[in-house]
């Protein structure tokens, strides 16, 4: 495929892109009715096209694969040229801010120690029997079933830190911590016995 063709079939699945993108949009800012599901189709039915033609013109992996990351940069690019700079607004107290304040909590050593061993080492032995859970009871090779397992375990530690630190009921955090630490390993060792 000479240089020229390559260049012509990208120009057409980027104005096909662009089209279908553009119909969408149209279709979100009207408000409803029969003009709103006609632009939808025709954008839906643009964006399936340019999808699938490249296929038969440029190959079956590289057509789609060109399709696709130029439909992305096109859509990034049609979203990007609506963006518009607003002023800033003046600047919220207290409550009204963008994310809520933790919950007002009654602070003693107890509850700290707890909350570090929740967030700490409890947090990290029940996400180590999920992942090793995981392992043992998931189908498919053993290699696979390791990889998984492992990458469950700081996704599950890092999840039981944010819990424990965010929840205000400290006693709920640490049963759900510790039931799922004894059913982990438990449940691992059940089908080690069997």
């Amino acid at each position: 495929m000479s240089d020229a063709v390559f260049l012509g079939v990208t120009a057409a699945i980027a104005v096909g892109s662009l089209v279908g993108i553009w119909s969408l949009r149209r279709a979100w800012r009207l408000k409803g009715g029969e003009a709103k599901g006609r632009w939808r189709w025709i954008g839906l039915a643009l964006l399936g096209a340019t999808l699938l033609w490249p296929a038969w013109v440029l190959g079956e992996a590289r057509g789609p694969f060109i399709a696709v990351t130029l439909v992305s940069v096109v859509a990034l690019g049609l979203v990007a040229s609506g963006y518009t700079l607003r002023p800033a607004r003046a600047r919220r107290t207290g409550r009204e801010g963008l994310a809520p304040e933790p919950a007002e909590r009654a602070s003693s050593k107890w509850r700290t120690a707890l909350r570090w061993s929740l967030a700490g080492p409890i947090g990290m032995v029940a996400a180590m029997g999920l992942g090793i859970s995981y392992a043992v009871w998931a189908p498919g090779e053993i290699q696979t079933r390791l990889l998984i397992g492992g990458l469950i375990v700081p996704l599950a530690w890092g999840s039981a830190m944010a819990w424990t630190l965010a929840d205000s009921r400290i006693l709920r955090a640490t049963a759900v911590l510790v039931g799922t630490a004894i059913i982990g390993f438990g449940t691992a060792m059940l089908k080690g016995l069997t």
